[in-house]
């Protein structure tokens, strides 16, 4: 018999299940890790989403199976967000469908409507399940630049001319997971316009919208006239309201992709416990002052994570959006790789970052550092960093860190 199924042999170990088991070994071992590597909201979901949830699952009812597309009233919740966020239309009936969080829906939908050998168009560096669900689903990815300009628009036309098969999918992701690029309407103007004209689906995650800093605020694609034709797009309550734990995200756009997901769930699940949908009615419908105060907190520890490394040594670009920063492993490090800068990170430091190469092969020279610890572990943090830099590169040390404190994602 085969040493593994075909599937799995196509699959590295998932990233971020490496990282958890390295941190754990360190604590175990009575290490006090501050940890910047997982994207896991750290700050308490707001007390008037849990006192629904508390209200809805006690009533016996609630605890019967739930609908596999969502109940009607969280897909009415989530049309009215668009309605209200961006001005745009949803019928909650044909164009949303309630998923486990956004990684399940983008993974689905990609087993839906792949077929074998079908290429599909991903931006590298990325969240790991932009790519990793068409691999699963059998479709062979061709990389394309992350960054949401020309360069990306070239790649495109390229990828149209020399790819076999023609690709049937493309990914956006903006604001991004790792990088925190940002793109505009005209970007998404261009993305339409050429997904229309070669006949070309389009998914975009938007899990970051309400997490931005400054006055460009994140559109959504669905903005464009016409992107429906093309275009499901995904979000999630994870960040926007500290409700990671939750598994409640949404697929918003084009009926034809929207009902191909529904169906393939209608197989798989029966939705997310009914009182956690309830409870998520509550977040997008109730008061909203509970996102803003979050976004001050990223903020806040966006300006002191990069003011705090520039004092270090460490210049790291300050990201616009995003519960992220990207950073490039220090000039004194480079040589090394991420992977080894951020295992010898978190042995001298105690400090877990994300190394840029479990992102996609693009990502190498580059760490991805989380928003996720309060700012008197962040300001510890840099007090970490800073005598890690001062003490000297380190390089003839590598190599006697233990091989199990790699974090390879």
């Amino acid at each position: 018999m085969p040493e593994e199924f075909h599937r799995i042999r196509r699959l590295p170990p998932y990233v971020f299940a490496e990282v958890n088991q390295a941190k754990a070994r360190a604590r175990a071992a009575g290490e006090d890790i501050i940890d910047l590597g997982m994207g896991n909201p750290d700050s308490p979901t707001p007390p008037h989403i849990v006192a629904k949830l508390i209200e809805a699952v006690q009533d016996p009812r609630t605890h019967r199976y739930s609908m596999s597309k969502g109940i009607p009233g969280l897909r009415r919740a989530l049309a009215g967000y668009y309605q209200r966020r961006f001005g745009v239309g949803l019928d909650p009936e044909t164009e949303v469908v309630v998923t486990l969080g956004s990684k399940e829906g983008l993974a689905n939908l990609a087993a839906a409507i792949t077929s074998p050998g079908d290429t599909i168009l991903v931006p590298n560096p990325s969240y790991p399940i932009h790519q990793f669900g068409f691999i699963i689903a059998g479709a062979a990815v061709r990389s394309i630049p992350a960054t949401p300009d020309e360069e990306m628009l070239r790649a495109l036309d390229r990828a149209v001319r020399h790819s076999v098969p023609k690709p049937t999918a493309l990914v956006v992701n903006f604001p991004s997971n790792p990088t925190a690029y940002l793109a505009d309407l005209d970007f998404y103007r261009e993305i339409v316009a050429f997904a229309r004209r070669h006949e070309i689906w389009v998914l975009s995650d938007l899990a970051y919208a309400e997490i931005y800093f400054g006055t460009r605020v994140p559109p959504s694609i669905l903005q464009v006239p016409g992107a429906k034709d093309v275009a499901v797009e995904f979000t999630s309550l994870s960040k926007t309201y500290s409700m990671p734990g939750w598994r409640v995200g949404f697929a918003a756009g084009n009926p034809r992709l929207v009902a191909a997901l529904a169906r393939i769930k209608s197989y798989l699940d029966y939705g997310a416990f009914t009182p956690i949908q309830v409870a998520a009615v509550a977040a997008l419908n109730g008061p909203q002052d509970c996102v803003e105060e979050l976004r001050k907190l990223y903020r806040e520890r966006r300006d002191v994570l990069i003011r705090g490394l520039a004092a270090a040594g460490w210049q790291v670009p300050s990201p616009e959006a995003s519960m992220f920063a990207w950073a490039p492993v220090p000039p004194a490090y480079a040589q090394m790789g991420s992977v080894a800068f951020s295992k010898l990170l978190l042995a001298r430091a105690k400090v877990a970052v994300a190394p840029g190469i479990g992102f996609g092969e693009h990502g190498e020279g580059y760490v991805r550092i989380a928003l996720v610890e309060n700012t008197h572990r962040l300001r510890q943090a840099i007090r970490n960093i800073r005598g890690f830099l001062q003490a000297g590169s380190g390089l003839e040390k590598a190599d006697d860190v233990p091989l199990e404190r790699v974090v390879n994602a």
